[in-house]
């Protein structure tokens, strides 16, 4: 991912070409392909009926043909590079929601360990002021049975 990152894409004569690819070169890759057909020689594609077979078509407009379906590659590959690239970012969107979202699911989770701890303390507080609240009732009852 990282790698794929720091591709570069650019489009020179319509041809997008990504730079940095170790060991790639349009001139290297059309010279090879020159070569093989002076020799006479193409790999065999039964499933690729895009181009015909050697012998009836000229070099040139094999050529022409190869080139083509390489500026097509390119295009493909630079829009896979593009769409990496934005999953990427999202990803690292996401992540950085989540790593927020968990910090504040652990702030909110010592807050509500703190107002349990308070509601339990003012719980206590309760039992004992109703406890002494029942205490003085009885002993109000009491002195109301003395005064009379």
């Amino acid at each position: 991912s990282s790698k794929i990152r720091n591709m570069e894409v650019q489009s020179a004569d319509g041809v997008a070409v990504l730079e940095d690819c170790i060991g790639f070169s349009l001139t290297k890759t059309i010279s090879k392909v020159e070569e093989k057909l002076k020799k006479g020689v193409l790999p065999d594609c039964q499933d690729d009926d895009i181009i015909p077979r050697v012998n009836e078509m000229g070099a040139e407009a094999q050529i022409r043909l190869l080139k083509a379906k390489l500026r097509v590659t390119q295009e493909d590959l630079a829009n896979v590079v593009f769409e990496c690239r934005k999953k990427d970012d999202e990803n690292q969107n996401l992540e950085t929601r989540l790593k927020d979202t968990e910090e504040e699911n652990a702030r909110l989770q010592r807050t509500i360990s703190l107002q349990q701890s308070q509601a339990e303390k003012y719980k206590m507080l309760s039992q004992e002021a109703n406890k002494k609240t029942e205490g003085l009732r009885q002993e109000v009852t009491a002195l109301e049975k003395v005064l009379q």
